[in-house]
């Protein structure tokens, strides 16, 4: 079986490119096709597999404004040549799915999400945007959402990453996806050391829709610390390190993060994320999770088990959820319900997913 592994960008390794990299070990004869590739941001799983780009890979400076190019990508996919490959597995946040597989191919597409910026926070992106790219939004959005759904006709399965995406694709594509949760580097943590002490953890991007902000404002509020971990810069940092309970790190470290999931009483969660790996690295940790009740986390987290949801995106809801979380503390002091909990999102299980999708497909000829 020849398979084309497809990807939007690979500029960077986050968890999209993680996922990637389970398909690389399962088909190591796979070749790869992406719009844009940077090799030394890259695994050398990824790597070790020819990569061929499509032409937005030649514009200048593509390795950096790779998403200022995205209207030119629907074409510059459906312009490679597949034929020939039997499997073909596209992975989706960005503009992958949009390639012309064989008649006689089978592909499935792995959705992240389906483009933020083209449906359900086109609002937001618009609004924060400057009056040229705002211009240009108007412009392509629409024949852009054309291309979108029209290209989901080109897949034979859709799999999403949490029930949260799988409600999206039905939404926008009218499809049904499969759920088969992304491969999550667990192991690292399970042996982590729990020794908690007095703060708490925000470990993401300081973007808006993670809303740092109301894990930072809540602890401040409430006279608790917090250390907020990770890349970015919030417009507030100086007057929110003025009450002396907060601590920006920056990024760090895997040794780092590991002691801090060991020290921290709880990671806050207060954004809307797809998935969100960080709340299965941090209950394989045995740190508890306290997030807002909606999107990816409720797939992650496991209520009342390995952490607590708070009901509304707001300071005061998740001042609520942190006194309930220390009045019962105790409860979530047990590692074994955490080591069960996270086997789900082990790698092992990512590719039973997949295997579970192809034998199907095999039994059906």
């Amino acid at each position: 079986m020849k398979v084309a592994l497809v990807h939007y960008w690979l500029v960077t390794m986050r968890g999209g490119e993680k996922v990637l990299e389970s398909l690389c070990k399962m088909f190591p004869q796979a070749d790869i096709y992406t719009n844009v590739y940077n090799p030394d941001a890259v695994s050398d799983i990824i790597k070790s597999h020819k990569v061929y780009t499509t032409k937005v890979n030649k514009y200048p400076f593509a390795k950096k404004l790779y998403q200022k190019y995205m209207p030119f990508m629907p074409k510059a996919l459906m312009d490679l040549d597949l034929t020939g490959y039997d499997l073909i597995i596209s992975s989706e946040s960005g503009p992958a799915k949009g390639v012309c597989p064989a008649p006689d191919a089978f592909h499935i597409c792995y959705c992240h999400t389906p483009m933020r910026y083209l449906w359900d926070m086109y609002h937001e992106y618009f609004s924060k945007s400057n009056p040229v790219v705002r211009f240009f939004m108007k412009k392509m959005i629409p024949s852009l959402r054309l291309w979108d759904v029209t290209s989901s006709n080109l897949v034979d399965c859709f799999v999403a990453n949490s029930h949260y995406v799988a409600a999206r694709i039905k939404r926008y594509y009218q499809r049904d996806a499969k759920i088969i949760y992304p491969p999550c580097a667990i192991e690292k943590y399970l042996d982590n050391p729990r020794n908690p002490q007095d703060f708490y953890i925000f470990f993401g991007q300081l973007v808006g829709y993670k809303r740092a902000d109301i894990a930072i404002e809540a602890c401040i509020k409430s006279g608790r610390k917090i250390v907020v971990i990770g890349d970015g810069k919030s417009k507030k940092a100086a007057e929110y390190t003025k009450s002396g309970l907060v601590t920006f790190t920056g990024r760090v470290s895997d040794e780092a993060i590991a002691d801090y999931l060991s020290k921290a009483k709880a990671l806050l969660f207060p954004g809307i994320e797809d998935f969100g790996i960080i709340p299965v690295e941090a209950n394989a940790a045995g740190c508890p999770v306290l997030a807002y009740k909606k999107g990816g986390a409720l797939d992650s987290v496991k209520e009342n088990v390995t952490g607590l949801f708070f009901e509304e995106q707001t300071v005061d809801s998740l001042i609520k959820c942190i006194d309930d979380f220390e009045q019962n503390e105790a409860a979530f002091s047990n590692r074994k319900p955490y080591k069960d909990h996270v086997q789900q999102f082990s790698e092992e299980e990512f590719i039973k997913g997949i295997n579970s999708i192809l034998q199907e497909k095999k039994s059906m000829l």
